[in-house]
């Protein structure tokens, strides 16, 4: 935990779930300017007494800074969430100051203030930039945020095309601003997302099948190339054996499960609401008549009771944000072997330099390689 000093005040702040152990902090050098930029004396302090959103914040810090003004908070994660929760607990603030909003749900129909904490995905930024638009009016103030290297000539240019004219600020510590007047003559046109693609002919069970994404999904586009090599060697369950598709992605694993046994039930889980959604028009366009399915939104499988699964696939994730890091895939094997059954297994992808097999020696006592190529290995443990 740390402790964010700003004008509005001083707040300890944790990113979720909290480890002790964890080297980053729950914001940067751009929450930071961006909350400065608000009570700023020379360029005269943003008027936050109307609607105020708050797309992308990533782990709490800015809605829990302007609780005071009762943002609405947009965010695609169920860990962001959890975060600002516990960030506005942990600083005696009003839980129910913020209110809380996924990126599926339908954005307020005015905001006065648009605070953008601009994503790692464009396409995320993209749909939800197409999604407030109509909220916004001649006087709205629209102020994104993001490091350096996160803002590009594509991003400003997405500003441009769905807000209006767009500036940018000097960099500060690595941080800039974006400044986007709205102009109410630019033509409404909606967001082109979710994405569609047929999936290629030598995948198994899923070959041909659709699949559905919706913005801000690893490789929204096409087929990413570990998903790829997993489908080629999923495991075969006959009979009715509990299956989850942990970090479900657009649920293609899951899919491809539920194909090769009608009988499974299977559990798709992601932090992403995207994800979810996708993984359940994934299924639904794809899955045999009277297939079972859950779609759940949560930390893991920290909300499926212990012992009630015969089989995880999981290809995790190993960036958080723009840091590349274990913490993620490691938190998933953790909760998938509270969640399995004695006897039950964790099927895994990952690239190879990443070295899984470690962790999950440490974890379950085993690990068996069950295919590998120069690029990707599929990892096998089982609960003892």
């Amino acid at each position: 935990m740390n402790r964010l000093t700003t004008s509005q005040g001083a707040f300890e702040l944790a990113r979720f779930p909290e480890h002790p152990s964890d080297p980053f902090r729950a914001w940067d050098a751009a929450d930071e300017y961006l909350l400065r930029q608000l009570t700023d004396s020379e360029t005269g302090p943003v008027d936050l007494s109307g609607r105020v959103a708050v797309v992308g914040d990533r782990w709490g810090a800015l809605a829990t800074a302007l609780a005071a003004r009762r943002p609405v908070q947009i965010s695609d994660s169920y860990l962001a969430r959890r975060a600002t929760l516990a960030n506005l607990e942990r600083n005696g603030l009003d839980p129910d100051a913020v209110t809380l909003l996924s990126s599926r749900d339908t954005p307020p129909d005015r905001v006065d203030v648009l605070l953008v904490r601009v994503p790692k995905s464009l396409a995320f930024l993209e749909d939800q930039l197409h999604r407030i638009a109509p909220a916004l009016h001649a006087g709205t103030v629209v102020i994104g945020t993001g490091m350096v290297k996160e803002i590009h000539t594509s991003t400003l240019k997405l500003f441009e095309r769905i807000v209006g004219p767009t500036r940018t600020s000097l960099a500060v510590r690595k941080a800039r601003l974006i400044f986007a007047t709205p102009d109410l003559e630019l033509p409404r046109t909606p967001s082109p997302w979710p994405y569609r693609y047929e999936l290629p002919a030598d995948v198994g069970p899923v070959s041909g099948r659709t699949a559905v994404n919706h913005a801000g999904i690893f490789c929204a586009e096409r087929l990413d190339v570990g998903t790829r090599f997993f489908l080629k060697h999923l495991p075969t369950r006959g009979g009715p054996v509990k299956v989850a598709d942990l970090g479900c992605g657009n649920g293609v694993l899951g899919l491809s499960a539920a194909l090769a046994n009608p009988d499974a039930h299977v559990t798709f889980v992601d932090e992403s609401y995207g994800a979810v959604a996708s993984a359940e028009e994934t299924f639904r366009l794809g899955a045999p008549e009277g297939a079972k399915a859950d779609f759940l939104v949560g930390d893991g499988l920290a909300d499926l009771a212990p012992g009630s699964l015969d089989l995880v696939l999981n290809n995790p994730p190993f960036h958080s944000h723009m840091a590349t890091t274990d913490a993620t895939a490691r938190t998933m094997f953790v909760s998938a072997r509270t969640a399995l059954r004695q006897g039950g297994e964790l099927w895994v992808v990952g690239n190879r330099h990443l070295s899984y097999h470690t962790h999950l020696r440490r974890i379950f006592g085993n690990c068996t390689t069950v295919a590998g190529d120069p690029k990707f290995v599929v990892l096998r443990a089982v609960k003892r």
